[in-house]
């Protein structure tokens, strides 16, 4: 299922010049649809040590769908234009001083580099890892808070599309019957007509008896009371699941390639345009509910 999730925090100040005053860290989790679970991380290179379990929390939390998670960090304004120690430029220009008597034709510091490199002596790095997945748990809630919420309008799509395929096995239990009275009755008009009896004439016994065992043949030929409980019964199914909630994604999977093979062989035994066409729209339906299955866990 698709969801979104977005969060940040203050990263607290520590060690005695503040290191780390004005710094934020956030993450985003994004979901979106897959018929297994696909995680892709895109960490800051301070946080990149926090991937196991961040991975480890994720896979815990989510079994379907393609999930991206940036995490990144953010300093302020007085973070970055802090000024460094006296000590800290003193050891620097030393540091220069003796590169540049081995090579003397390096570049000489910028203040861009100056800067760059007394914030990475005068603040040692800070262990995230506490905060992030803090962070984590709770981008994880709200995604899925989301996810569930989208789960609450599928079910109600899926029980929409159910309700319409019991009526249309309603509709077809009927016709068999109704076609196997009627072959017999071409039958019986074609001994007729062979015989060349009167419209009042009595057919004989033989051709009624023959008659009868072709609308025999023909019922079973075109019997689908096996498919059409079939089907039945895995509609009754899937409502069960899809009311008990859960993690129901994969047997839903399972009862929808069920349903198909019972749709089409409805359809093969069709001997008639309105079982054809049931067994069409049924077609129809069925793969609608595919392709909203997918999204479910």
């Amino acid at each position: 299922m698709t969801g979104y999730a977005s969060v940040q925090q203050q990263s607290p100040a520590e060690g005695p010049a503040g290191a780390g005053a004005g710094r934020r860290i956030g993450l985003e989790l994004r979901s979106v649809n897959s018929r297994f679970l696909d995680l892709s991380l895109r960490l800051a290179e301070e946080l990149r040590s926090q991937e196991p379990a961040l991975r480890a929390l994720l896979t815990a939390g989510l079994k379907r769908g393609k999930v991206e998670l940036r995490a990144f960090i953010e300093g302020g304004e007085g973070a970055l234009l802090s000024e460094p120690p006296a000590p800290l430029l003193e050891r620097l220009a030393s540091v220069q001083e003796a590169v540049r008597a081995h090579l003397p034709a390096a570049a000489p510091l910028s203040v861009a580099d100056a800067l760059r490199l007394c914030a990475g002596l005068a603040a040692p790095a800070q262990d995230h890892g506490a905060q992030l997945l803090q962070l984590a748990r709770q981008a994880l809630d709200e995604l899925l808070a989301a996810r569930a919420r989208e789960g609450e309008r599928l079910v109600d799509t899926l029980d929409d599309r159910v309700r319409q395929l019991h009526e249309l096995a309603r509709q077809a239990a009927p016709l068999v019957p109704q076609l196997v009275a009627q072959q017999r009755q071409r039958f019986m008009e074609r001994w007729r007509e062979a015989l060349q009896l009167g419209e009042g004439a009595v057919v004989p016994e033989a051709a009624q008896e023959r008659a009868l065992t072709e609308a025999t043949a023909f019922a079973i030929r075109i019997d689908v009371a096996e498919e059409l409980t079939r089907l039945t019964a895995h509609l009754d199914e899937i409502e069960r699941l899809l009311a008990r909630g859960g993690e129901v994604g994969k047997r839903l999977d399972f009862l929808i390639q069920e349903l198909h093979r019972e749709a089409n062989t409805l359809g093969s035994k069709s001997a008639t345009m309105e079982l054809t066409r049931i067994s069409v729209d049924m077609k129809v339906l069925i793969e609608q509910m595919r392709e909203q299955v997918q999204n479910l866990e």
